[in-house]
């Protein structure tokens, strides 16, 4: 199951390189679809707002996969959520399904699939190799977030109301701390795959 003899471009297809690529691909969807949904749902003590690791499961999720099953992991997510399933943050305390996803963080939902794709490519290109790229790719796929989500916001909740107070700064901390923890991990975990093939 596991094999490092053929290196791919992401860690996830190094990690697992399987000939049943369907399988794989639909294991590793499942599996990142159930940590979207945990990540969601916990939330760690944090300054000025508690905080969430979601944003930081969907780049992980297209650090590791790639762009094409990063994205559709996250659709995956969507999709048990449209359907009823209390899988958002909030959930089912301030509604579910479409309802809740057509809410004031619609807007971020959307960002989440942009950002592992985009994230995603630029693993395809080796930036999950060392510290600097990792953590440029981390701060992109967070810009990529926040767009839709704050544009979304402001639509929701009206231009007049304070949009970036509400849906940015709180979260820049937190999010802060999770470019550095990518930034760390990614490369040691290439470096130990490389360690092993050799």
């Amino acid at each position: 199951m596991f094999s490092l003899a053929h290196p791919r471009n992401t860690l996830a297809q190094t990690l697992w390189n399987r000939e049943n690529t369907l399988l794989r691909n639909l294991c590793l969807a499942i599996l990142a679809s159930a940590a979207l949904w945990a990540s969601a749902k916990i939330q760690v003590p944090f300054w000025p707002v508690p905080m969430t690791m979601q944003t930081f499961v969907v780049l992980t999720i297209g650090m590791a996969f790639g762009w094409r099953l990063g994205a559709a992991a996250v659709l995956l997510y969507f999709v048990q959520g449209a359907l009823g399933l209390p899988v958002f943050a909030g959930t089912p305390e301030k509604g579910i399904g479409l309802a809740y996803m057509a809410g004031p963080t619609g807007g971020y939902l959307v960002g989440f699939v942009l950002a592992a794709g985009v994230v995603g490519w630029l693993a395809e290109k080796k930036w999950d190799r060392n510290v600097f790229t990792t953590a440029a790719a981390f701060l992109i796929g967070n810009a990529v977030i926040y767009v839709p989500g704050l544009v979304w916001l402001g639509v929701v909740l009206g231009w007049d109301k304070p949009v970036l107070e509400l849906g940015l700064y709180p979260f820049l901390p937190g999010d802060a701390l999770k470019l550095v923890l990518a930034a760390v991990l990614f490369p040691v975990l290439w470096r130990r795959v490389e360690a092993r093939k050799r």
